[in-house]
């Protein structure tokens, strides 16, 4: 893999998600490249044949036309100007840095874009997050169903994490989340605990001792917290109680937790926690 790739949309959110890539690039020793798609354009066709007649037709086609075209050229303008401010704050860090404009729709350029991508970071919310403090973006959802790499979502401030917290259900993409912190230097240095939620048995103390054992082997300074209740309470009281700086979890998994994260509606878990989230297909 050769960049870390950040989707940017000129959201409050976007300082982070470019703070955040130069953060993890930083780390990989990779550099950053900053993309912002501008979505389809607004003109299309209408079947006008049975309210107007050809002369009217054909000036309100022209119209119409007019203002796609100036449309294009204010979402070029300002796409470049998203790029050009996330690119100085990205190059301020040392990163070396790379920018990206594309047309159409994000989810059809995503597998382009994110082709050599180590990692995928996008904000938690989009252009409307102050009028949307509840709900996710639905280009986050998007975005984590679609990739095929993991998903960095950045809160909407960054500050480099010194204390991890993985939650475990032993599921696949969980295992996938464990091996790679295991053989890359993303968070190595870091303090580490591995939370898995269930009741106090030998059968669940087992299923947490995998993944210690593999993290300590790896040199993580590593602790394990087996916790009672319902997975977006106790995983979410501990991320708020304990000051951890990042949770990484898996995105599909054989429990509860995978409908908290990939789901129709907006995931009460990502939503609550206050830091950044590394997602693992």
């Amino acid at each position: 893999m050769t960049k870390i790739l950040a989707l940017v949309d000129g959201s409050i959110y976007s300082k982070s998600v470019t703070g955040i890539a130069a953060w993890a690039a930083g780390r990989l020793s990779l550099p950053v490249e900053v993309a912002h798609v501008l979505g389809r354009r607004i003109a299309g066709n209408f079947d006008l044949s049975g309210q107007l007649d050809a002369n009217a037709r054909t000036t309100l086609l022209k119209k119409m036309a007019d203002l796609d075209e100036e449309h294009g050229r204010l979402a070029q303008q300002k796409g470049r100007a998203i790029l050009d401010g996330a690119r100085a704050e990205a190059a301020a860090t040392g990163i070396e840095v790379n920018t990206k404009l594309r047309n159409g729709d994000l989810l059809d350029a995503l597998g382009d874009l994110e082709a050599e991508a180590e990692i995928v970071v996008i904000g938690k919310r989009g252009e409307a997050a102050d009028f949307a403090r509840l709900h996710l973006g639905s280009n986050l959802e998007r975005v984590v169903r679609a990739s095929k790499k993991p998903v960095l979502v950045a809160a909407r401030a960054h500050e480099p994490a010194r204390h991890f917290l993985i939650a475990y259900d032993g599921g696949a993409s969980a295992k996938r989340a464990v091996d790679y912190l295991v053989s890359s230097p993303l968070l190595k240095g870091l303090k580490c605990t591995v939370l898995s939620v269930g009741a106090d048995t030998p059968e669940n103390r087992s299923r947490l001792a995998a993944p210690v054992a593999l993290l300590a082997e790896a040199g993580f300074e590593v602790t394990s917290v087996l916790s009672a209740g319902e997975p977006e309470e106790a995983i979410g009281a501990h991320v708020e109680e304990s000051g951890v700086g990042l949770l990484v979890m898996g995105a599909y998994g054989h429990s509860r937790i995978r409908a908290l994260v990939i789901g129709s509606t907006t995931t009460e878990l990502v939503r609550r926690c206050k830091i950044p989230v590394l997602m693992f297909r």
